[in-house]
């Protein structure tokens, strides 16, 4: 009899991301899909043009693997403009395959085995198992319901000579919480004179809401010096199935990064960098918050119709809705429920715990043409209760 080698599991404890089974279920039943976050419309016509232009003028072969040298001095430019640090386009960005590549790769960068690493829940679903692949342990913290703030004390006692590195997320996903420059003094006290390194995902930096701020690591000297920070061209230019994103990092620290990078993707597509190269300057990132928190007010209008109440959203692609005291039924139930019957996808917020935290709350995504938007609030106006 032939025998066949056996996977050890490295993920053991990892199924089918929550945004697969809710996206497979909302095409399996004809639903308008809220859970993933992309958008429904067109991107720049300038910016698909560029693209197109790059193609066409033969840009279409590997460019250096850290980047396209004027995509890197164009990201170098933006950062000192927005915020008021001087970094090298040559030594301290990388572009990469999407901003989640870019954490995965922090991660494989610092993480050993039993390293330790702070993760604030509800969190991202890659942040866990990028710790856990690379033989690492997340020490989950949960944030504050309903404001999404950070329990410092809370972070301060879970800190140990084993602690690697805390990851951090703002604007946040799920609940579009912001960080504030008091949490920043916060982690220069906790992570001072220690050898903690920060991974910061900022991918949705430019959806800000309410004249409110984004406070980015790079702002603070003493904590991008011990950072990875990541960033995605898909979040801002409403382009996701592109998948390109990039990290900013000193200088031995991005060394250290590119020796993953390279034996991993190597390089990025080629004529999409080319384009934003041309594209960036134009600054039209700077008009996104208003277009995004007029999706957010809209959908907003529009769900007051339904059962459900607000939880504010200052920034990102989602809103949080809260159905306490509506149903008995748990996030995941309501929200196959809503998928199957009303035909509206959404994603339980009880998804981005380790441990299924369930405060009745749903994630949807408003980041759709405002017919969507109208459609899926008129559904979930007759989902029964």
């Amino acid at each position: 009899k032939m025998s066949a080698p056996n996977i050890i599991d490295k993920l053991p404890n990892v199924g089918t991301t929550i945004f697969t089974t809710m996206s497979s279920l909302a095409v399996a039943h004809d639903a308008i899909n809220l859970g993933q976050g992309f958008p429904d419309f067109a991107i720049d016509e300038e910016l698909a043009d560029l693209v197109s232009k790059a193609m066409k003028d033969g840009n279409n072969q590997y460019v250096h693997a850290n980047g396209l040298p004027a995509l890197r001095e164009v990201l170098a430019d933006k950062i000192e403009e927005l915020y008021g640090t001087k970094i090298s386009a040559t030594d301290e960005i990388t572009i990469t395959p999407g901003g989640t590549y870019a954490l995965y790769t922090a991660f494989t960068t610092i993480i050993q085995p039993g390293d330790e690493v702070i993760v604030f829940e509800p969190a991202y679903d890659s942040y866990i198992p990028n710790i856990e692949i690379n033989g690492g342990i997340a020490v989950p913290i949960s944030l504050n319901y309903p404001d999404y703030s950070i329990p410092w004390d809370l972070v301060r006692a879970a800190i140990t000579d084993k602690t690697k590195a805390i990851i951090i997320n703002s604007p946040h996903n799920p609940s579009g919480a912001l960080l504030t420059d008091d949490d920043m003094q916060e982690l220069i006290a906790i992570t001072s004179d220690t050898s903690i390194f920060i991974i910061s995902d900022e991918v949705y930096e430019h959806l800000v809401f309410d004249n409110r701020t984004h406070v980015s690591i790079l702002s603070y000297p003493e904590l991008f010096a011990r950072s990875f920070v990541s960033f995605s061209f898909g979040k801002v230019y409403n382009c996701t199935g592109w998948k390109l994103g990039y990290s900013v990092a000193p200088a031995h620290y991005m060394a250290a990064f590119r020796k993953v990078h390279q034996y991993n993707t190597f390089t990025c597509f080629s004529p999409a960098q080319y384009a934003l190269a041309s594209y960036i300057p134009n600054k039209k990132y700077l008009a996104l918050s208003a277009m995004m928190q007029n999706k957010r007010d809209y959908f907003a209008q529009a769900m007051q119709a339904t059962a459900f109440t607000p939880v504010p959203s200052f920034g990102s692609y989602f809103q949080l809705f809260s159905f306490k005291g509506i149903t008995a039924e748990t996030e995941m139930q309501l929200a196959t429920r809503l998928t199957k019957e009303v035909g509206v996808a959404s994603i339980p917020v009880s998804a981005f715990y380790k441990n299924g935290t369930d405060n009745s709350v749903l994630r949807f995504c408003f980041t759709k043409n405002e017919a969507t938007l109208a459609e899926a609030a008129e559904r979930l106006s007759n989902a029964r209760f």
